[in-house]
C-alpha cells in the first residue's frame, strides 16, 4: 500500500504525475529451429492484444482509474501493443445529465495518464535461446499511484527478470503556495513488494532520492533446468548437452539482470 504523507490541503488539482516502468524478461531454451517457432506461437497466443487488454484493464481498476480510451495491436510476424488513456477523475458531460462519456475530443486532451505495453518475442538463430521481453509503462497524474498495481503486474507475466523504475515528476501546491514534489512515503520500490515475491527473487537497488528516482532489478533465485526447456526434459538431455544449456541460459540471466555482455 502506497503510504501518503499527512494530508495536504492543495490549491488546485494535484499535478504529481508518478510513473512506474517495467522490462520483464522470460527465457528458455528450445533445442530445434521448429521449437524455436513454436516458442514465439506459444508466446504470442498468450500475450496477444486482446490478453494484453484484459491485464492492463486490470491495472486501471486496481489503481482506481478510469479508461477513456483503448488501442490495441498484434503485429506480423511476432509481438503486440496496448495503450490505455486513463484519468483520475470520470468524464461528465453536463448535458448528458452527470452520465459518463467517453469520446476522441476527450482522449485528445486526456494524455497525461496511460498505461502501455509492448512485447518482443525473439530467438537466437544460433544457441537455441529464445527470450520473450514485455516493456510496460503506467504513469498517472494526481492521487492515484501506479505502485498499487505493482505486484500483480509481476505475477501477470511469467518473468525471469523484472527491471523496474518509478519517478515522481512535477509538483503541486498547497493553499498557502508551498510547492510539494512527493505526495507519499518512499524508500525503494520494494516497500511495495509482496512478501511471496520477495521470497522469490533476489533484488538490487539504485536510488536517487533527491530526484524522486527508484530503481530495483530482480531475478530469480531457484534455477530448474526444466522450467528452462521448452517441449523437452533435462532428463533427456546428455550430461554435456545439460552443462552446455544452463551455462547458456545463466549467461542471459546474468547480462540481461546487468544490462551488459559478460566479456568471455
Amino acid at each position: 500500500m502506497v503510504k501518503p504523507l499527512p494530508r495536504l490541503r492543495l490549491q488546485g488539482f494535484n499535478n504529481l504525475t508518478k510513473a512506474l516502468s517495467f522490462n520483464i524478461y522470460d527465457m528458455c531454451y528450445a533445442v530445434s529451429e521448429e521449437q524455436r517457432q513454436r516458442y514465439i506461437e506459444y508466446i504470442d497466443e498468450v500475450y496477444n492484444a486482446e490478453r494484453l487488454t484484459q491485464i492492463l484493464t486490470e491495472v486501471a481498476h486496481i489503481i482506481g482509474a478510469n479508461i477513456l480510451n483503448v488501442a490495441r495491436q498484434d503485429y506480423d510476424p511476432q509481438g503486440a501493443s496496448v495503450t490505455i488513456l486513463i484519468s483520475e477523475e470520470p468524464v461528465i458531460d453536463k448535458k448528458l445529465a452527470g452520465k459518463e462519456l467517453i469520446s476522441d475530443a476527450v482522449v485528445a486532451h486526456m494524455d497525461k495518464s496511460h498505461i502501455t505495453v509492448h512485447t518482443y518475442p525473439e530467438t537466437h538463430p544460433h544457441n537455441g535461446i529464445a527470450t520473450f521481453r514485455a516493456d510496460i509503462d503506467v504513469a498517472t497524474c494526481g492521487v492515484i499511484s501506479p505502485l498499487k498495481a505493482l505486484n500483480y503486474l509481476i505475477e501477470s507475466f511469467d518473468s525471469d527478470i523484472v527491471v523496474m523504475d518509478y519517478r515522481v515528476r512535477g509538483f503541486t501546491r498547497d493553499i498557502r503556495g508551498k510547492k510539494h514534489y512527493i505526495d507519499h512515503k518512499i524508500n525503494s520500490i520494494q516497500d511495495y513488494l509482496s512478501k511471496s515475491i520477495k521470497q522469490h527473487y533476489e533484488m538490487l537497488d539504485v536510488n536517487v532520492y533527491q530526484e524522486n528516482l527508484f530503481h530495483t532489478k530482480m531475478h530469480v533465485k531457484e534455477f530448474d533446468l526444466d522450467t528452462y526447456l521448452f517441449e523437452e526434459k533435462a532428463k533427456n538431455l546428455s550430461f554435456k548437452d545439460r552443462s552446455r544449456v544452463e551455462l547458456q541460459l545463466r549467461r542471459e540471466i546474468e547480462e540481461l539482470f546487468h544490462g551488459r555482455n559478460l566479456i568471455d
